[in-house]
């Protein structure tokens, strides 16, 4: 399958995503938008697929919607209803990375500003290299943070922290976004695709369907009380003690040996 936007790469059972765009600081546009849903049409039906990888190339994670395309009109009002087009592009975007049934890891190269950050803050697991920086930039030209920022950043690292970066579009550093709890780890630059290969397959070789569960889990409690969440835990475990990866995880466990986990049963 070829991309015009993208390049994407098989690494075993991990299929690699980057965005392509150099000239545009991996800029989206709609050809970005349909290459990233082919990408993740791949990984919805490849059932040997077991993790993704995001990333970007160059100096740049993602910079956001490429504007280029977005001139208002010499006077007046913008015409352009950027709320219709948030239901078709990003918010369906973001939704499907919540929704895979694989892992996904980012890794951020460079700079993930504006709508980037939607990207970045919609993995399961986020790496960056020391050079990454995340810039909340929507206020700059008039607009509120989207792509899911709203929810996913004040969750991550609190209200106060995530409104401070909304509001002045200040960049944040790499190792403070660790130190705040927004990334999991920091690499040196030229160690990132190495460290978010071997988080893809060390993560990739776990049992897929717990993954899955307890990432719904973990979501769901920022919004249930303790009682709902811990109903929710019965009724995810009862569907992941029924399943053929529980079945070998205690059969490895007993017999003293690595557990071989057939993916997704």
């Amino acid at each position: 399958m070829e991309f015009e936007t993208l390049i994407v790469e098989r690494l075993g059972a991990t299929l690699r995503v980057a965005i392509n765009r150099e000239s545009k600081r991996n800029a989206v546009n709609d050809q970005v938008h349909e290459d990233l849903r082919a990408a993740l049409t791949l990984v919805e039906t490849d059932k040997t697929i077991r993790a993704l990888i995001l990333t970007g190339t160059g100096k740049a994670f993602c910079s956001g919607q490429d504007l280029s395309a977005r001139m208002p009109p010499e006077s007046g009002p913008p015409v352009r209803d950027l709320g219709a087009g948030l239901a078709k592009s990003y918010n369906a975007l973001v939704k499907r990375l919540r929704d895979l049934d694989v892992p996904v890891i980012v890794a951020v190269n460079g700079v993930a500003a504006g709508a980037g950050m939607g990207l970045v803050l919609a993995g399961d697991v986020i790496l960056a290299g020391k050079s990454a920086s995340f810039l909340v930039s929507f206020g700059r030209i008039g607009l509120i943070p989207d792509a899911g920022v709203t929810h996913h950043l004040p969750r991550l690292i609190g209200e106060g922290r995530a409104l401070a970066m909304a509001l002045t579009t200040d960049p944040l550093d790499a190792e403070t976004a660790e130190r705040w709890g927004m990334v999991w780890k920091v690499h040196d630059d030229d160690k990132l695709a190495e460290a978010s290969v071997a988080m893809a397959q060390k993560l990739g070789a776990m049992p897929v369907k717990a993954i899955t569960l307890t990432r719904k889990a973990m979501r769901a409690s920022l919004s249930n009380d303790l009682e709902t969440q811990l109903a929710l835990e019965a009724d995810l475990q009862r569907e992941a003690g029924f399943s053929m990866d529980y079945a070998e995880g205690i059969r490895a466990f007993l017999q003293k040996r690595p557990a071989a986990f057939d993916g997704r049963t």
